[in-house]
C-alpha cells in the first residue's frame, strides 16, 4: 500500500475537513427527502424555510399540501438522519479510541466483540426486566474490552494475532449467550433481541437521540484532549511512559469511553458491524496516524457512511427495509479482508 508523504498530508487536512463538513448537511436534507413516501426537494427547501421562520417568530400558517410532508420529515425522517449522524460518529470514535490503545488498525468494537457484549448485556436487562438498559449494555462492552486488552498483550506490546483470536471467541460465546436468551424470551422480547442483532435505526427518537449526543459530544472532547498521549503511545507503553504519559490512565479512559459508546448505539441501533474499523482507517489513510486529526476525521466519515448506508437500507427495497447492520457488514467485510490479504507483517502495527 502506498504511503502518502506527511506535506501531502498536511495540504489535504483542511481541504478533506472543509469538503466533510460541506458534504454532511447536504447529504442530511437529500437523505431526509429520500424513502418510501418521497417528500421531494422542493417541499423540503419550503418546510425548512418555514420551520426557521417559525422559530424566529414567524405567522406563516403551513400550506395544507405540506402538513403530510412535515409529519414526515419532522417525527419519522429528521430524528432518524441525526441518529445515523450521531451513531456513525460514535462508532467510529469508539474504534478510533480502540486502534489507538491495542496500536494496530484492525481494532473494531464489532470485530472485537465488544458490539455483542453490549448486546448481552442489553438481551439480559430485557430478559430479565432489569431497570436501565443501556447501563447493562455498558457493562457488557465493559467486561469485554478489559478482556479483550489483557488477552491481547504479549511480550510487553499488544499482539494481532492474539487479539483476533480472542475476538473470536468472545464473539462465540457472546452469540452463545444471545442463543440462550433469545430461547427463553417470550415472543415481544425475541423480536427485540433480533433487533439488536441486525441492526437498524427504524426506532429513532429525540430522547434517546439526546442522550447519544451529549455522551458523544464529551467522548469526541475528552479524546481530542487525549491525542497528543495516545500519539506517544503509538510508539510503545513504555517509551509512552518515558515521555510521560500515564499510560494505564490513558488506555482506562479510551476503555470506558469505547463501552459507553458502544454500549448507547447498541441499546437504541443494534449492532451495526465494522463501521468503527472503516471510518478511522479511511481518515488515517488520507491524513496519518496523528489522532490530533484523525479523531475529528473519524467522527466525520463514521456519521457519513452510517448516513448513506442507513438511507440505502430505507430505499433498496421500499416499502421494505433492510436492516443497515447488513449493509455496513456487506461494505465493512470486503474492506477488513482487503486489509488482511494487501498488508505485510509489519503493517498490523502502526507505522
Amino acid at each position: 500500500m502506498a504511503k502518502t508523504s506527511p506535506n501531502a498530508r498536511r495540504s489535504a487536512a483542511p481541504l478533506f475537513f472543509a469538503g466533510l463538513l460541506a458534504l454532511l448537511p447536504l447529504c442530511a436534507l437529500a437523505c431526509c427527502a429520500l424513502g418510501s413516501e418521497s417528500i421531494g426537494f422542493a417541499a423540503l427547501g419550503k418546510l425548512v424555510c418555514w420551520r426557521v421562520s417559525d422559530l424566529f417568530g414567524g405567522t406563516n400558517a403551513l400550506p395544507e399540501s405540506l402538513q403530510s410532508a412535515q409529519v414526515i420529515f419532522e417525527q419519522l425522517r429528521l430524528p432518524r438522519v441525526c441518529l445515523a449522524l450521531c451513531a456513525g460518529a460514535a462508532l467510529a470514535l469508539s474504534g478510533c479510541a480502540l486502534q489507538g490503545i491495542f496500536r494496530n488498525p484492525l481494532a473494531d468494537p464489532s470485530l472485537l466483540g465488544v458490539s455483542s457484549g453490549a448486546a448481552v448485556g442489553a438481551a439480559m436487562a430485557l430478559v430479565f426486566s432489569l431497570p436501565f438498559l443501556p447501563l447493562w449494555a455498558f457493562l457488557g462492552g465493559v467486561g469485554v474490552t478489559a478482556l479483550l486488552f489483557q488477552m491481547s498483550k504479549f511480550g510487553g506490546r499488544v499482539s494481532v494475532a492474539r487479539m483476533l483470536l480472542a475476538g473470536i471467541a468472545v464473539n462465540a460465546l457472546c452469540g452463545a449467550l444471545i442463543g440462550v436468551f433469545i430461547f427463553i424470551s417470550a415472543n415481544a422480547q425475541l423480536r427485540d433481541i433480533t433487533f439488536w442483532s441486525l441492526g437498524s435505526l427504524a426506532g429513532a427518537g429525540w430522547g434517546q437521540l439526546a442522550v447519544l449526543a451529549v455522551l458523544l459530544l464529551f467522548a469526541y472532547g475528552i479524546l481530542q484532549m487525549l491525542a497528543p498521549s495516545l500519539n506517544a503511545l503509538l510508539l510503545g507503553d513504555a517509551e509512552a511512559a518515558h515521555l510521560g504519559v500515564n499510560t494505564a490512565r490513558v488506555q482506562g479512559i479510551c476503555v470506558t469511553l469505547s463501552a459507553g459508546l458502544v454500549a448507547v448505539c447498541v441499546a437504541n441501533c443494534g449492532i451495526i458491524s465494522f463501521l468503527g474499523l472503516v471510518a478511522p482507517h479511511m481518515a488515517r489513510m488520507i491524513l496519518g496516524p496523528d489522532h490530533r486529526k484523525l479523531v475529528g476525521a473519524a467522527a466525520l466519515l463514521g456519521a457519513l457512511i452510517l448516513l448513506l448506508s442507513d438511507t440505502a437500507a430505507r430505499t433498496l427495497v421500499s416499502p421494505a427495509e433492510l436492516p443497515v447492520g447488513i449493509l455496513t457488514a456487506l461494505l465493512g467485510a470486503p474492506f477488513f479482508l482487503a486489509l488482511l490479504y494487501g498488508s505485510r507483517k509489519s503493517y498490523f502495527y502502526f507505522q
